[in-house]
């Protein structure tokens, strides 16, 4: 059987992709939500409990596009029972990220999350790649940066 060659699909430069949905294993939703609502200022957009879990929805007010969920690590479609201990157990270690937030002023938004009693990975620092940033862990152990645009 002669191959047949294969036509270019269409042009994704000509598509309007953008960020909708991103997800964020927490282990307290509550403790999840006294840093993403209450000190980081993200709006809650949703919270549904169903099957024994529960997932909330945040994000930022002026990106009412965007949603970011926080879910529980077993939440893992048709993950096996051993891939979802091995989730739980590398947000216990905190080995897995979770977002960069880009912010106009990275040194007054590193003291606000400061005194927000949050865990530092990083103090401010210029970046050879453009942005002045700094790190957090949130209480699940998850890294949440804070980038700004030299």
């Amino acid at each position: 059987m002669e191959k047949q060659p294969r036509r270019a699909g269409p042009s994704v430069t000509r598509m309007n992709l953008t960020v909708s949905t991103c997800f964020i294993p927490v282990h307290d939703h509550d403790e999840a939500l006294a840093f993403y609502r209450d000190a980081l200022g993200l709006e809650v957009r949703n919270d549904v409990k169903y099957e024994g879990m529960r997932w909330v929805t945040v994000g930022p007010k002026a990106q009412p596009d965007l949603s970011i969920v926080l879910e529980p690590p077993a939440a893992i479609p048709d993950a096996s029972p051993q891939d979802r201990k091995a989730a739980e157990e590398l947000l216990a270690k905190g080995l897995l990220r979770a977002v960069i937030f880009a912010t106009d002023d990275c040194d007054a938004t590193f003291e606000h999350v400061c005194q927000a009693g949050a865990e530092v990975l990083q103090e401010p620092m210029d970046q050879g790649y453009g942005v002045r940033d700094c790190a957090f862990r949130d209480p699940s152990g998850n890294m949440v940066r804070f980038s700004q645009k030299r």
